[in-house]
């Protein structure tokens, strides 16, 4: 079974990493954390360690870049994010749509802490900016989409100073061009008018990869089956293989619908047809549940959209939680965090497919992010090229060809934002 094959492997690696580690954790002080995980988890240190590492290159620039102003502007419900260095060099940002409810910790409780500091720490000042003002008590999405829009405007700035698109400033360039899968939404609508909706959004892009909803939304809310036929998820899931065929990569999402034993028999069934993950099974912060799903079914458990904090991923991943990690690069706080989380699960042999949320350009900032993973999906949420952000891309169409998105390999975002756009916002005070 899959679950005594899980245990066998933990079992050998546990011996092999405690032979490894074990003249390291010898040293008094200075490795107590680290004994102490290993006696809980023989991978946690491992992961620990992971953690540590910087991802941005601080390399690429060779004096300090001082954040001499950082503003949030607003105009007819948008946000952008400029940052200027005290050397003139200048960032934006495109803010996420949950903005118009979080400015006020933007301009309040974020940016004081950035101003004036080296941008090139970027690594440890997205640490300390949780213990300032004790931010912490924020974690989530409240703390993570501001956070978020801060850095894409600073990692803008660097790449213009370093003439260099954001992927190369956080890794190496192992996509320039990133597979998209179709993300559908329809879960409230009857079987019928539901696959004409998701049959046009898939000619609309023309993809090859497409995911579904599956039961209801979130955990205890009524099932859906009682709006619609009875039986809809049980009729969706062959129907849409049948629809589409053997060629076409499908994937599943409950958005944390299930009980543990639903979600092990819905499972089964995304397993009889092929769908190549299993999105949020159940509730996305029961951590032994989702373990429990993982070890009953063969089809890789995938999650992490809701997930904010880095130790949270360092679990579910040391304990074979998700076989697939999917930070959402503005709830997680950035590409950076997003990045560390990524590194925790190639470690181990997983695979990362971050969440793609709205925003007025989060398919760009999705695709520099999956340029530089080297432990990338095969296919990446996307929602669509809809925006109200006015812009030109030199390097990049930016449409979906065969199901591919160039990305784009100027410097920063790689895109230039209508200045004409920009000064029609205000600037945003505390």
């Amino acid at each position: 079974m899959e679950t005594d094959r899980r245990q066998f492997l933990a079992a050998g690696l546990a011996g092999g990493v405690t032979a490894v580690l074990s003249p390291l954790l010898l040293h008094g002080s200075q490795t107590r954390n680290s004994d102490l995980a290993a006696a809980l988890n023989p991978r946690y240190p491992i992961l620990d360690e992971v953690i540590k590492q910087p991802v941005l290159k601080r390399e690429l620039f060779a004096t300090p870049i001082v954040i001499e102003t950082l503003e949030l502007l607003r105009y007819d419900g948008n946000f952008l994010c400029r940052v200027r260095s005290r050397d003139g060099a200048e960032g934006i940002s495109v803010g996420h749509s949950g903005m118009s409810s979080l400015y006020p910790i933007f301009v309040n409780l974020l940016q004081p802490f950035f101003v004036g500091k080296d941008a090139r720490d970027l690594d440890l000042l997205l640490e300390k900016v949780y213990v300032y003002n004790l931010n912490f008590r924020l974690s989530g999405m409240a703390l993570g989409i501001p956070l978020a829009t801060i850095e894409f405007a600073i990692l803008d700035m660097l790449g213009h100073i370093a003439g260099e698109p954001i992927g190369r400033l956080i890794g190496e360039i192992h996509h320039p061009e990133v597979a998209v899968y179709q993300a559908t939404e329809y879960r409230e609508k009857p079987v019928e008018e539901s696959l004409e909706l998701i049959k046009r959004d898939v000619a609309e892009y023309k993809a090859h990869a497409l995911k579904i909803k599956v039961g209801g939304l979130m955990f205890m809310t009524r099932d859906i089956n009682a709006v619609g036929p009875a039986g809809r998820t049980e009729r969706m899931i062959p129907l849409i293989r049948e629809t589409f065929g053997d060629d076409m990569a499908l994937y599943a999402d409950a958005n944390g619908f299930y009980s543990v034993q639903e979600a092990i028999r819905v499972g089964r069934l995304l397993e009889e047809y092929r769908y190549g993950f299993f999105e949020e099974p159940v509730h996305f912060d029961w951590y032994e549940e989702t373990r429990q799903v993982a070890d009953a079914l063969t089809i890789p458990i995938a999650g992490g959209e809701q997930e904010y904090s880095l130790h949270g991923f360092r679990w579910l991943i040391a304990n074979d939680g998700l076989q697939i990690v999917q930070p959402d690069n503005y709830y997680f706080g950035g590409m950076i965090r997003s990045m560390k989380v990524a590194r925790m699960a190639k470690a181990f042999g997983k695979d990362c497919t971050p969440h793609m949320s709205g925003g007025g350009l989060g398919y760009l900032y999705m695709t520099h992010f999956v340029s530089a993973l080297p432990n990338a999906c095969p296919h990446h949420e996307f929602k669509g090229l809809g925006t109200n952000v006015q812009f030109e891309c030199k390097t990049s169409p930016l449409s979906v060809d065969d199901g591919r998105i160039k990305v784009p390999t100027g410097p920063g975002l790689g895109v230039d934002i209508d200045t004409d756009y920009i000064k029609r916002h205000a600037v945003v005070r505390a």
